[in-house]
């Protein structure tokens, strides 16, 4: 079984200029990929794998172009790293999970840099330091954050908003199995989750997660955002107008390091939040959760609520459930999204054809309860008899 950890790194100057070196290396060996890949296309040849660009790279496409020796300067295995990304986006294209590989573009959805265990030296760790290949101790912020005796497998450093981050896969041992079969015969309970915009999550037990974006931390951040954006725009602005390019303006790059850990901060808000939301849900013993399958890409297109839905982050719930409930052995079942949970009722299962979005309580004509809306979607989802297990 394999776990993934996060941790902060303090890199000295000559690390920092390393790991964006490596950064930008695979970001131009990933773009080359995909580019190699539409000429052969057009040519009506068959798609290149990682392992035949990796040959046409070292055999044709570096001595032809010398001035393109620097890729050599940087990890091997961090570009084979980078075909290997380029394929999996092909083939995920190809299973109609994704749409078409687009380029990557220099501070927008960057590569981490990507170091493999080569020896048995490679990985090791101390309280304050670990020992990555190529860049020999680095720093670690939190002490004693990696357990004692893991066996690391690889490790990808990220750049995020001028700090460093060091993702590890580590290899855990796997659970004993009789706690597991103690916990399945002893839970009969489901439970059902609506997610919303009013609040983040209604569940059929009759808790309700308030929304975080709506607390006063929160609107602060996002003022000070706005503020600083409109500083952002105006230098971008003046620079247009008296033909300046923005590398030369000295304060460009400040205002926008500025935005991008506010953008920062308050994504870390958010996602802590949905962790705390997971984990309270999941700890309860619990036969089954059921949540429905919610097309965000369709919920965008209202313009009025576009923003307030991708704050919400339904999709990382998601996620996020999926892997609690396998490791604490919970059934995740999800329901189809034409399934009408808020127009069913609750009490007597008549389906309520005329409700509208404004209508926020629910009444029934038949039975004549009166409960609110989400309250009634997350009873019907619990009790919903079609579904599909994910987890």
């Amino acid at each position: 079984m394999y776990k993934a950890l996060k941790i902060e790194l303090k890199l000295t100057v000559a690390q920092k200029i390393k790991v964006c070196q490596t950064i930008g290396t695979e970001r131009f060996i990933y773009n080359e990929y995909i580019k190699y890949n539409q000429e052969q296309y057009k040519l009506g040849n068959k798609f290149v794998s990682a392992n035949d660009f990796s040959k046409y790279l070292n055999n044709i496409y570096l001595p032809n172009n010398p001035d393109k020796r620097w890729i050599k300067d940087v990890s091997s295995k961090s570009v084979k790293q980078a075909m290997t990304y380029g394929e999996k986006a092909f083939k995920r294209f190809f299973k109609g999970l994704s749409s078409f590989p687009i380029f990557k573009k220099k501070g927008r959805n960057e590569l981490g840099a990507y170091f493999v265990k080569n020896n048995k030296k490679d990985f090791e760790f101390y309280r304050h330091k670990i020992k990555i290949p190529t860049l020999k101790f680095v720093r670690v912020k939190e002490y004693g954050y990696i357990p004692k005796n893991t066996n690391i497998k690889s490790g990808t450093i990220t750049k995020i908003a001028n700090r460093y981050f060091l993702s590890l896969i580590i290899e855990v041992k796997d659970i004993v199995k009789k706690d597991i079969v103690k916990t399945e015969n002893t839970s009969t309970k489901g439970l059902g989750i609506d997610l919303g915009i009013k609040d983040t999550a209604i569940c059929s037990d009759g808790k309700i997660f308030k929304n975080i974006n709506k607390t006063i931390k929160v609107k602060k951040l996002k003022k000070k955002l706005k503020r600083e954006q409109r500083k952002m725009s105006r230098s971008y602005e003046y620079s247009k107008s008296k033909k300046i390019k923005l590398k030369e303006l000295k304060n460009f790059n400040k205002k926008k390091l500025k935005v991008q850990k506010i953008f920062y901060r308050l994504n870390c808000i958010r996602d802590d939040y949905n962790n705390k939301i997971v984990d309270e849900i999941t700890r309860a013993k619990l036969k089954y959760i059921t949540i429905e399958d919610l097309k965000v890409s369709n919920m965008i297109k209202n313009r009025h609520l576009s923003k307030a839905i991708q704050e919400q982050n339904f999709y990382s719930i998601r996620t996020k459930l999926i892997n609690k409930c396998k490791e604490r052995n919970v059934e995740l079942r999800l329901v189809d999204t034409f399934y009408p949970s808020s127009k069913i009722c609750s009490c007597c299962g008549n389906i309520k054809k005329d409700l509208k979005l404004n209508d926020r309580n629910y009444k029934c004509y038949n039975c004549g309860i009166e409960i609110d809306r989400d309250y009634n979607a997350s009873i019907n989802l619990e009790k919903a008899n079609i579904y599909k297990i994910i987890a």
